[in-house]
């Protein structure tokens, strides 16, 4: 439902938008995978943020890919993408911060036909930047439904795989959530493929590794077996890079780095290295 004449409110941990009345603590925030700050939990308005002198920032990654990122941060402060495609284009991971001259950047690259995230920690203000880009669908995995915090008519659900566009298709991995997804861009990497992957694969600072986790703040891997399984339903898909939810990537040979990663993961916790501890 949403609740007429009263605005929206933002978590100020995770950035993620939420109908007024709000709970007393972000249910994103309170579940295992993130956490309420120790100073306890803040609500805060679009408006309360653009006092603040934020902006939105565009950046291309490579041609038809953009980085959104808003400056300073909200929230978690990850970074989305803009794919553009000659049917129109995707925005994935919307950051939790939306203003006019942030519209207006996103859409001198062409209209935009859906609004994707990752998993709940990336919903940003996913509902609002669809009301100001024209009411454009907002695609929520049916498998995390119920951390959705704010609706509207815009607001779809899928599961298994759905195709934004032509090579353009969204494909349900689970793992760090049931509905975790990632979008598979053939057209990207100069038609070699892209991934981006929020934190289902998590391209690592090493730039050579990607990893597999319930959660990166709390530490909480996920299983040998799920890794691995991440892995096999990816494997069928053609893609050179990968892409994460703060712009870090891996920028050649991403398929085979998936495929070492989710071995070396099961391994570790299968324990073939504990003579190493």
């Amino acid at each position: 439902m949403l609740w007429k004449g009263l605005p929206m409110l933002i978590c100020a941990t995770c950035a993620v938008e939420r109908d007024q009345p709000v709970p007393d603590i972000c249910p994103i925030c309170a579940d295992e995978r993130q956490y309420v700050p120790e100073d306890g939990q803040q609500w805060l308005t679009l408006d309360e943020l653009a006092r603040t002198g934020r902006q939105t920032v565009l950046e291309q990654n490579e041609p038809g890919l953009f980085a959104v990122r808003t400056e300073p941060k909200v929230g978690i402060g990850q970074t989305a993408q803009l794919v553009v495609t000659p049917a129109g284009s995707l925005l994935w991971d919307p950051v939790g911060y939306v203003d006019d001259s942030g519209v207006e950047s996103v859409l001198d690259h062409g209209s935009v036909i859906a609004i994707a995230a990752s998993h709940p920690h990336m919903f940003g203000v996913q509902v609002e930047w669809s009301r100001r880009l024209g009411n454009v669908p907002v695609l929520v995995a049916e498998a995390d439904r119920q951390w959705l915090g704010r609706s509207g008519p815009n607001v779809d659900y899928w599961s298994g795989t759905a195709a934004i566009a032509d090579g353009l298709v969204l494909h349900q991995v689970g793992g760090h959530f049931p509905g975790s997804a990632v979008v598979h861009w053939a057209a990207g990497s100069n038609g070699k493929g892209v991934l981006l992957t929020g934190d289902s694969v998590f391209p690592n600072p090493d730039r050579r590794t990607v990893a597999f986790m319930r959660s990166y703040p709390n530490r909480l891997p996920l299983s040998g077996a799920v890794a691995l399984r991440i892995a096999a339903q990816l494997e069928e898909l053609e893609f050179d890079r990968i892409y994460g939810n703060f712009n870090n990537a891996i920028h050649s040979g991403a398929k085979d780095v998936l495929h070492r990663s989710a071995q070396r993961h099961a391994a570790w916790t299968r324990g073939d290295f504990d003579h190493l501890t």
